[in-house]
């Protein structure tokens, strides 16, 4: 009886040992199967040429969206072997206008199909030639537009308040008291005046509404008699009148052959000696050694930059040293959120344009 006994319980427990170890090889099967299966869809993926992944390029926070749809490569692998890595790109995404979309390195990527940019201008891209290629070039408009209202709104209140200055004296080691003499100029019921009145550009009035500023626009078109009523914008048809009127002028155009040196001497000196000019746009829509002159002489209040030309400026420039202005280094889109969004719409448009369909934001020549 006690064998029967013993002979069942080793049936058993072989048994289970047996369902274990039968278990733990389907187990190790589909995983193989799957590592398999992911390595054939990653084979499957098309390839796409980025910048780089770190401090001058995407921060790691987004480089999944592009991985979900793309083998990517970054530059610099790229050029260790561009005869082997160039035929099987398809898509090339370009952020601070980088990767370089120029000849030689467009001759080297027969495969290629689109030049995503991320950001709405693309001054940095000869579309028509890229376009001869039969390659698309996409942006990502509208996604970029809230922070770039936040920032020019931010570096128009930091340079009325004179926040920067503020801050410095407050942590200042030699500090023993607040000097009152540290006078802004109001913001609240002045007059706001927007050169460019796109999307980014509305945005600014809406956020200007809320301070209760006057606002005028100039535009290449006027906006809807609606949209005007919203924000309560006035349009001046004559660039001349924003200039003469305005306590603070927002630049928020693209940058285009027209718009290249957009405000020069005769325009600063239009403006109010007590006026503030703000640049969200781009550097070369100012002229700076006649921005330099006006701030120095007097002839405006002050300055306060998001961009310049070039990118940074020279450490000996004179904009550098001048004590009425305020420059940030052309970070109107740097947010997690817009920038998450921005790679998002930039992979959008790329895989439409790769798979051949309809593509969200292609970039068309004028």
């Amino acid at each position: 009886m006690r064998s029967l006994c013993y002979v069942r319980c080793v049936w058993r427990l072989w048994g289970s040992t047996k369902a274990t170890w039968l278990l733990k090889v389907t187990k190790l099967h589909r995983s193989v199967c799957q590592l398999q299966h992911k390595k054939v869809m990653a084979e499957e993926k098309p390839w796409a040429l980025i910048s780089e992944v770190g401090e001058q390029g995407y921060i790691e926070k987004v480089t999944d969206i592009m991985k979900q749809h793309f083998q990517i490569i970054c530059y610099k692998d790229f050029l260790q072997n561009p005869v082997l890595h160039g035929p099987k790109i398809q898509a090339m995404f370009v952020w601070n206008a980088f990767p370089a979309a120029e000849p030689s390195l467009l001759s080297s990527l027969p495969s290629l199909k689109v030049v995503a940019n991320g950001g709405v201008g693309i001054d940095h891209l000869d579309v028509p030639y890229i376009n001869s290629l039969g390659v698309k070039v996409t942006n990502t408009p509208g996604v970029v537009s809230d922070a770039t209202a936040d920032i020019g709104m931010g570096l128009l209140l930091a340079s009325a308040r004179k926040i920067v200055e503020g801050h410095q004296i407050a942590v200042d080691p030699k500090t023993t008291h607040i000097p009152q003499c540290l006078m802004g100029v109001e913001v609240t019921g002045s007059t706001l005046g927007i050169i460019g009145m796109g999307d980014i550009g509305y945005k600014i009035a809406q956020r200007g509404k809320g301070f209760d500023m006057k606002i005028l626009y100039h535009n290449r078109n006027r906006r809807r008699v609606e949209d005007e009523q919203a924000v309560g914008a006035s349009f001046c048809q004559n660039m001349d009148d924003l200039l003469k009127e305005s306590d603070f002028v927002m630049l928020v155009v693209n940058l285009t052959p027209d718009t290249t040196g957009l405000i020069s001497h005769r325009e600063l000196s239009l403006m109010k000696p007590t006026a503030t000019l703000v640049n969200v746009s781009r550097g070369l829509v100012v002229d700076q050694d006649a921005l330099v002159k006006a701030l120095q002489c007097g002839t405006i209040r002050a300055a306060a930059l998001d961009v310049t030309h070039p990118e940074p400026l020279p450490r000996d420039h004179p904009l550098l040293g001048l004590p009425n202005v305020l420059i940030t280094p052309h970070v109107g889109t740097n947010t997690y959120t817009t920038t998450r969004r921005m790679v998002q719409r930039m992979v959008e448009n790329a895989v439409a344009a790769v798979k051949g369909l309809p593509i969200p934001n292609e970039v068309k020549p004028n």
